[in-house]
């Protein structure tokens, strides 16, 4: 007999499950057989009361329960959390290699089956983001295994920072807030800065106040793809944020690179880091609205560059703002893609979800069609490979990013 209270599910429930897609909306919920408080593990069953998966459960969020396993022999004590740790690891030290394996992302939530958890790390430090309370009640526990086993595997760790400032947690039931983790294994984590290198290029990561954990990783090798085509070119890397795309360009060999945000502090920490990498000489830095931007430098006339990076924000963060969102997308693309010559390159990106690769295209071909050129593809490219893609869970295919030769 199962410990567990039981969740029965609609077969629309019942049909996600069994696709492999961990969660389970409270609407598809029909009834509940046993006592149980929010954090816990409950079971999953069908209307006639089948075995699904076991999960955490949370009536404060709109996926009441998040699938953990569905074998029924699983037993949820240390070893199993243990076992699942080192499979994620394990992975990273395959899929990224040793030398990269020092800055990338270690559990990517659903997709690693730790729903809600997200870990970086950035050399000797983890960052962490948890958004699912059964993570939160178990994160002590959690949270030192993966400082052990990295140590067990000769990696230094000296502190573990939570990034706990989203607003999405006040709708789980939990607090805001951003703070060291307290562990004896890391009594004193020091600085809250630490220096990472990634394809070659030095950075400072400041994993308190940077952007998400600190540092977007996720694109690490679409950068080295557009190193590899900025020889002797001019380069404009579009909402550059910290200079990433701008500096691998330039160290890749580009003539001269222009990077471009609306945010000063985003910039000044673009310069130093070009400052720091002896790169400076090849590059200026603009602070400006990168739509106005587009405007006014098609209204100079001429092509001043011959290569444009348009790695925005996420224009949409839901389905019911995506049409606008398309909107907003074909209307920078299309003044970048005026503002090339034929045979210039153009890298474009969306980081959101609800912007599927077809409808991406779909806007990409109208804005090729209403700037009057052609679109060569030299690759499609995606998330690098620690932020894999669970093919039954869509909501791990968010990255889209494009190489084109404008002909």
């Amino acid at each position: 007999m199962r410990k567990y209270a039981k969740f029965f599910v609609t077969p629309k429930g019942e049909r996600a499950a069994r696709g492999g897609h961990p969660w389970v909306f409270g609407e598809e919920v029909t009834k509940i057989e046993g006592d149980y408080a929010n954090g816990d593990l409950v079971d999953v069953v069908t209307s006639k009361g089948k075995y699904l998966g076991t999960g955490f459960v949370n009536d404060h969020s709109k996926i009441r329960v998040r699938i953990i396993s569905t074998n029924t022999n699983d037993k949820f004590d240390e070893a199993f959390w243990e076992r699942r740790l080192r499979y994620a690891l394990d992975y990273r030290l395959t899929v990224m290699g040793e030398r990269d394996f020092n800055c990338c992302r270690l559990i990517f939530g659903e997709a690693d089956m730790f729903p809600g958890l997200t870990v970086d790390r950035y050399n000797d430090l983890l960052v962490t983001q948890t958004l699912s309370l059964g993570i939160e009640m178990r994160k002590q526990m959690l949270f030192e295994l993966l400082i052990k086993i990295l140590r067990e595997m000769g990696q230094e760790i000296r502190g573990l920072y939570e990034r706990n400032d989203v607003r999405i947690r006040l709708l789980e039931g939990m607090e805001e807030g951003k703070h060291w983790f307290a562990t004896d294994l890391c009594p004193e984590p020091g600085a809250v800065t630490t220096e990472i290198v990634e394809n070659g290029i030095e950075y400072t990561v400041d994993v308190e106040n940077g952007q998400k954990t600190g540092f977007f990783l996720d694109q690490k090798y679409n950068r080295l793809a557009v190193a590899r085509l900025a020889r002797g070119r001019r380069v404009l890397d579009c909402f550059t944020h910290t200079g990433s795309f701008a500096l691998n360009a330039a160290r890749g060999g580009a003539e001269h690179v222009t990077a471009v945000d609306i945010s000063q502090s985003a910039i000044d920490m673009a310069r130093a880091n070009a400052v720091r990498n002896g790169l400076e000489g090849r590059m200026d830095f603009l602070t400006a609205d990168v739509f106005d931007l587009l405007t006014e430098l098609e209204k100079r006339g001429g092509k001043p560059y011959d290569f444009i990076i348009l790695d925005p924000p996420a224009f949409t963060k839901s389905r019911k703002t995506v049409k606008s969102a398309e909107r907003g997308y074909k209307d920078i693309n299309l003044r970048a893609l005026r503002l090339l010559p034929r045979g210039g390159y153009f890298a474009t990106a969306s980081c959101s979800h609800f912007m599927p690769s077809e409808l991406f295209e779909k806007m990409l071909r109208s804005a090729a069609l209403d700037a009057g050129v052609e679109l060569r593809q030299i690759e499609a490219r995606q998330q690098s490979p620690d932020h894999p893609i669970l093919w039954n869970v869509p909501e791990t295919d968010y990255l889209k990013f494009y190489l084109f030769q404008v002909v």
